[in-house]
C-alpha cells in the first residue's frame, strides 16, 4: 500500500463518572485519533491513547502529538508499505514513544484489513468470534467499589479488578470477599509497594485473588521476581512490559506469572503479537488491558483479545459505561459477559464524522 493522506484529531470528552488510581483521578479523556488513507481512497483509524498527564506512561497528548506530527507522519508519507508489521521497522529511527507509534500503526493495520476486505481480528490470526471480558471497579471509596462491582455482575462480566493501596488493601479486600466470597478478583497496585512491603503482600495470600497487578515500579522487575518467590498469588506485570524484549526478561528471571498485554503500552498491534506469541508458547497467562480507550483503540483491542493466547477476560467494558456516546457507530457492548466480534472488514464499526468534527480540539493533516 502507498499512504497518500494523514490526518489526525485531539479529541476530549468527559467520563460519565470518574476512574481513580491512587496515581490520578480521571474525570476527562483526550486521545489522538489517526486517519491514514490509500490511493484508492480506502480509510483505516487508529487511536493514541497517552493520557494527558504522565502519570501511567511518560508519554501524553501533548508529545504524541509532537512526534506523530514531526516525525512520524513524515516518515509514511507517500512510502510504499507491504504489510504493516513493517511500520515498527520504519519508526525504529525514532526512540521510545510507543503510543504514539501504537496509535498511528494501528490505523494502517485497519487499512491494511480493509484492503483485504476481511475483519481485522482475521487478519491478526484470531480464533475467537466473541471473548470474554472483564471490568476495573475504580473507585474512591469502598461503597463506591462496592456498588460498581455489582453493577458488574449483574452485567455478566466475568472477573472484576480493583485498585489497591498500602493504606486499604486489607480492609477493602476483606469487604468484598464478605460481600463476594467466590467472586473472580484481581487487585491492580499501579506501583503503590516497594519491597520493604514484602510481609504485608504476603497477607493478599488469604484473599484467593487471580493476580496481583504491578505491585511494584516500573522498573523493579528484580524486586517482582523477589516477591513472586514469597508470595503464592501469582503477580502480573503491565507498565513493566513495554516490549518483547521485556517480557523475555520478565519471564526468564520469573517476575510474574501473568501478563497484561496492552497494544498501546508496547508501540502497536505487531510487537503485540510476539509478545502473545511468546507467551503462548510458554503457557504463560494473558489478558488484555483497558485504557479508558475511545471506540476505536477498544476495537483493535477486541481484535487483539481474540488471539487464542488470551487466556484470561480483559478490561474491556461497554461503550456506554465510560462515554454518552463514542466515535464509532454502533458502540461496542457486552452481552452475558461477552463481546461479539464483528465480521465487516477492519476494525469492524464505521467512524462518525459528526462526533470528530464535535468533540475535535486540534486538526493536522499531510
Amino acid at each position: 500500500m502507498k499512504i497518500k493522506k494523514l490526518k489526525m484529531y485531539v479529541v476530549s470528552m468527559p467520563l460519565k463518572k470518574p476512574f481513580h488510581t491512587h496515581l490520578e483521578t480521571v474525570t476527562n479523556r483526550e486521545a489522538i485519533i489517526i486517519e491514514a488513507e490509500d490511493e484508492q481512497g480506502i480509510v483505516g483509524w487508529g487511536e493514541a491513547s497517552a493520557f494527558s498527564t504522565p502519570w501511567y506512561t511518560e508519554e501524553t497528548v501533548k508529545t504524541e502529538w509532537h512526534v506523530i506530527k514531526n516525525f512520524l507522519f513524515p516518515l509514511l508519507k507517500d512510502r510504499q508499505i507491504d504489510h504493516p508489521e513493517k511500520i515498527a521497522h520504519v519508526f525504529s529511527v525514532i526512540r521510545g514513544n510507543r503510543m504514539a507509534k501504537a496509535g498511528v500503526e494501528s490505523a494502517i493495520w485497519d487499512l491494511y484489513a480493509k484492503q483485504l476486505n476481511k475483519p481485522l481480528f482475521e487478519v491478526l490470526g484470531g480464533t475467537r468470534t466473541s471473548i470474554p471480558v472483564g471490568a476495573v471497579a475504580a473507585g474512591k471509596t469502598t461503597n463506591e467499589m462496592l456498588e460498581r462491582i455489582q453493577t458488574f455482575i449483574e452485567a455478566g462480566y466475568e472477573r472484576i479488578k480493583v485498585k489497591i493501596s498500602r493504606e486499604e488493601d486489607i480492609s477493602l479486600l476483606t469487604t468484598i470477599r464478605q460481600s463476594y466470597p467466590h467472586l473472580s478478583l484481581m487487585a491492580d497496585a499501579n506501583s503503590a509497594y516497594s519491597m520493604q512491603d514484602k510481609d504485608h503482600l504476603k497477607k493478599l495470600d488469604n484473599f484467593e485473588l487471580m493476580m496481583i497487578e504491578q505491585p511494584f515500579s516500573v522498573d523493579d522487575m528484580w524486586d517482582h521476581a523477589k516477591l513472586q518467590k514469597v508470595i503464592h498469588t501469582p503477580i502480573c506485570l503491565d507498565e513493566s512490559i513495554r516490549s518483547l524484549h521485556d517480557t523475555v526478561c520478565a519471564l526468564e528471571m520469573g517476575a510474574c506469572q501473568v501478563i497484561n498485554l496492552k497494544f498501546s503500552r508496547v508501540g502497536g498491534l505487531s510487537e503485540a503479537k510476539r509478545i502473545h506469541d511468546c507467551c503462548l508458547r510458554q503457557n504463560v497467562d494473558m489478558w488484555a488491558g483497558g485504557m479508558i480507550e475511545f471506540g476505536i483503540s477498544r476495537a483493535h483491542n477486541i481484535a487483539l483479545a481474540s488471539l487464542p493466547g488470551f487466556t484470561m477476560p480483559g478490561d474491556i467494558v461497554s461503550t456506554d459505561y465510560y462515554w454518552e456516546a463514542d466515535v464509532i457507530e454502533p458502540g461496542i457492548f457486552v452481552e452475558k459477559g461477552r463481546i461479539q466480534l464483528s465480521k465487516k472488514a477492519g476494525i469492524g464499526y464505521k467512524v462518525n464524522r459528526k462526533w470528530l468534527e464535535n468533540k475535535k480540539e486540534a486538526v493536522y493533516f499531510v
